[in-house]
């Protein structure tokens, strides 16, 4: 589509155009790692969010139909890490196998959750609530710990991953 064409369509019957609109939103890249009976386990998400300061809640989105939802919807820790720019590479072994975590240069924080070397933040969650969400389920977290560095982050959009470039 040209720069400052506008389409108009209905969302519940043209998934491809909402998943388009959507995909103009820039993002952050992030990965939710927990623990699992299968050992740690990581899915990248885009759809984090800050929710409140007071307490401190976070959100983010996993989709019902992933492979990976067992293990998140379940969870009562997770924690979310913000990638850096340099990260994409963990991002694409993440997406590729929900085990890939273990090949990732991690510590475990004081309650035994996997945390990323390197990434921009880190949120170490407690389960606070759901929301069912159509084919996503909200997950809101209290956040217990939280770390950040300095850096570029890792964003997406468009369904491309980049980097964000001081002005």
């Amino acid at each position: 589509m040209d720069a400052g064409t506008i389409a108009t369509f209905d969302p519940s019957t043209d998934a491809d155009s909402f998943r388009g609109a959507l995909g103009t939103f820039v993002t952050g890249v992030t990965v939710v790692t927990t623990d699992s009976s299968e050992g740690p386990v990581a899915i990248v998400a885009n759809s984090f969010a800050s929710v409140s300061l007071d307490p401190p809640l976070v959100l983010w989105s996993p989709a019902k139909s992933s492979k990976r939802f067992e293990h998140f919807a379940g969870s009562r820790r997770f924690a979310i890490h913000v990638l850096s720019a340099d990260q994409r590479d963990i991002c694409a072994a993440i997406i590729k196998s929900k085990t890939a975590i273990k090949d990732v240069p991690t510590h475990l924080s004081h309650c035994g959750m996997p945390i990323i070397e390197g990434a921009l933040a880190t949120f170490e969650c407690n389960l606070e609530t759901t929301h069912d969400a159509g084919d996503h389920v909200i997950v809101v977290g209290r956040v217990t710990k939280a770390h950040h560095s300095g850096g570029a982050p890792l964003v997406f959009h468009a369904g491309k991953y980049g980097a964000f470039k001081e002005s």
